[in-house]
């Protein structure tokens, strides 16, 4: 549209016009435009902004001022996504960590918490704007014009992508704005289908990939580029592919279809040539040969690997890296914990910078009272269990679990108390990167006071010292587990700093099992764009998924297994190596098996043992407390679509259950 032609005649009918422009600013854009003047501003201004690239830039990172900040999981998160897995709940429900609200039952469709509507479709429309006009910017080259064409291409598919996520299939807006007299009915848009969505995202995001530059400088580090386009592609084919939305559903979508032509809004049929599709997509990924799983180079504190492990590297090496000659420990830490940086690490694909200083910090959550920390994350016993030990067999509760190991350990800069229960000894790497448990030791570094606060055991015994402070009552772990993967050695708030971080939004490590899990499931062969896939393809499967396994100190597998076989260990790689990453929730939903997950009892240590119960402390206890309670139903598939946004588009209903 060109803003020269908005104007309003002063003669004609002044209150029935400002209703339609209240009615289309509140459709588009966020509360910062209601008021009609700032909407004349704003739109008087457009003409200078596309007069110079400068200005135009400013627009652009305008438009993506609405993207989430996915690296705050749990307090102030944009989404509900990670407090709202199975994996954890928080010892607060209040508006800072609403995502256990939606686990409690107590989210409505006129619930304000992560209402991102509006805002997604604001940064939406500003993207196609600048898509529009970006040919009369003179002062500009032509890399930097396709940069910024790529970069809005990138955000109107990612809005639409986080709108699929958090709201299932939207109405889709048409590239061209609409016009400022448009009447209702023009701006009243059925949803699109789940599939057509998808295409949408994969359409811009592949017109994305073919501007964007492959690399960016530091001080623009957090811009997209091609491969976080192709990123965002092949998690979008992979969970299109998946069960619950390709036909896979129970039936529980039979009667969800489009009002004007009866199209089902989630498949009905199951088609096998989307693993294809997903296949291909991480393909793309993997052949720029331009991304790898981050490798710390072994040490003379690094843990001697099982034998199984070189037995099984000896059988089926893989080319990348040799798994002997590597720290895992470290390797799996440093992409988390901010040891190495962000332009050092080739595994980050796509990242952003999360809240870095006091509580609010993931780091800040997890962290005991003591500390200075919130003391209020919980993980799971399903969470802690789920790890490997450290020969790759799955854990099983050993005899006297609760019994001391007696001896500490050391290895990679990790100390492991002689006072930690039998339980957390001789698990894999990952685990004691990913889990803080009773007796785990915090290192705190940084720490400049006179207490004794650095090598902490912390104890969450009830008179243990990670209780709550005396004016937070509620200020405690309720299962005994919390998450250090995002905690670096230097990190506590009292009298000392966290580290920054960046927060791997999509990482390599994803792309090797979504190409693992694509290929595993594909039945067939499937070409595209000169790239063919054999499903079940031994090497294919056993490289990307060995890379994964050989990274984290265990061994690969040495032949194929069956494909229900594979798909097993598949799930269980992702649950792991994607602990805490706001992965889950989108995985267990994907695969039809959310309801299960969130309907088991959710279980924990007996923390109201004392110090000296130790035995009942370790015994497995189901979590009756308030904050544990989960309920999950057919409407949790997905998140309530705000009244403020249905009572604007008559065409628009309500996701189903609600």
């Amino acid at each position: 549209m060109n803003m020269k032609t908005i104007a309003i005649n002063a003669n004609h009918h002044i209150v029935t016009r400002v209703a339609i422009l209240l009615m289309w600013i509140s459709l588009f854009s966020c509360k910062d435009f209601l008021d009609v003047d700032d909407y004349f501003k704003h739109t008087t201004q457009l003409d200078s902004v596309f007069q110079r690239k400068e200005q135009v830039e400013q627009y652009i990172r305008g438009a993506a001022s609405f993207l989430p900040n996915e690296g705050n999981l749990w307090t102030n998160a944009p989404n509900p996504f990670q407090g709202a897995s199975d994996e954890n709940f928080t010892s607060f429900n209040d508006n800072r960590h609403a995502a256990i609200k939606f686990l409690l039952d107590e989210i409505t469709e006129f619930s304000t918490y992560f209402n991102n509507y509006a805002n997604y479709y604001t940064g939406i429309r500003r993207a196609s704007i600048v898509l529009k006009r970006i040919s009369e910017v003179q002062d500009i080259s032509d890399l930097d014009r396709r940069d910024f064409m790529g970069r809005c291409y990138f955000l109107r598919g990612y809005y639409y992508y986080q709108l699929l996520l958090q709201y299932g299939p939207v109405p889709i807006m048409p590239d061209d704005p609409f016009a400022v007299d448009a009447g209702v009915d023009e701006m009243s848009i059925e949803r699109s289908t789940y599939d057509e969505c998808v295409e949408y995202i994969c359409e811009n995001m592949k017109l994305a990939s073919e501007l964007l530059y492959t690399e960016r400088s530091l001080e623009d580090i957090s811009l997209p580029t091609k491969g976080a386009a192709l990123a965002v592609i092949s998690r979008v084919r992979l969970y299109a592919a998946s069960p619950w939305f390709n036909g896979g559903s129970g039936g529980l979508y039979t009667d969800w279809k489009r009002e004007s032509d009866g199209a089902h809004f989630i498949s009905q049929n199951v088609e096998n040539e989307k693993w294809g599709k997903a296949a291909v997509a991480a393909r793309r990924l993997i052949d720029m040969n331009q991304y790898a799983l981050h490798t710390s180079q072994k040490k003379t504190d690094t843990k001697a690997l099982p034998d199984v492990v070189t037995d099984a590297y000896n059988t089926r090496p893989i080319s990348q890296f040799n798994p002997l000659e590597i720290d895992p420990f470290r390797s799996y830490a440093e992409v988390f914990n901010g040891d190495i940086s962000l332009a050092m690490n080739h595994e980050v694909i796509y990242s952003c910078f999360p809240t870095q200083s006091g509580k609010d910090a993931p780091a800040g959550i997890a962290m005991p009272a003591i500390m200075g920390g919130m003391n209020g994350l919980n993980l799971t016993q399903d969470v802690a269990d789920a790890f490997y030990m450290e020969d790759g067999t799955p854990f099983t509760m050993p005899e006297a679990a609760h019994e001391a190991i007696g001896v500490g350990k050391s290895f990679s800069g990790y100390n492991l108390s002689g006072k930690a229960a039998k339980m957390h000894n001789n698990r894999e790497m990952r685990f004691y990167v990913s889990i803080g448990f009773n007796h785990a030791i915090w290192p705190n570094a940084s720490y400049t006071g006179s207490s004794n606060l650095k090598n902490l055991e912390v104890q969450y015994y009830a008179d243990g010292n990670a209780g709550p402070p005396a004016n937070f009552a509620v200020d405690y772990n309720h299962s005994g587990y919390t998450s250090k993967k995002y905690v670096n050695s230097e990190d506590i708030i009292t009298n000392g700093s966290i580290r920054p971080k960046a927060f791997p939004i999509f990482r390599y490590a994803e792309i090797l099992l979504n190409y693992a899990e694509a290929l595993n499931e594909l039945n067939g062969s499937y070409s595209e764009d000169s790239i063919t896939i054999n499903g079940r393809d031994e090497a294919g499967i056993l490289d990307a998924f060995n890379q994964v396994r050989y990274r984290a100190g265990l061994p690969g597998l040495t032949s194929l297994p069956s494909q229900a076989e594979m798909r097993e260990l598949i799930k269980a790689e992702r649950r792991i190596e994607f602990n805490c990453e706001g992965h889950r929730y989108h995985d267990v939903r994907r695969w039809g098996e959310a309801y299960e997950a969130y309907n088991r009892p959710v279980l924990g240590m007996n923390i109201k043992a004392r110090m000296s119960e130790r035995e009942i402390f370790y015994t497995v206890t189901t979590l009756t407390d308030d904050k544990a309670r989960r309920y999950f139903d057919y409407k949790n598939y997905f998140y309530p679509i705000p009244k403020s946004a249905l009572n604007r588009n008559d065409k628009l209903k309500q996701n189903p259950g609600w």
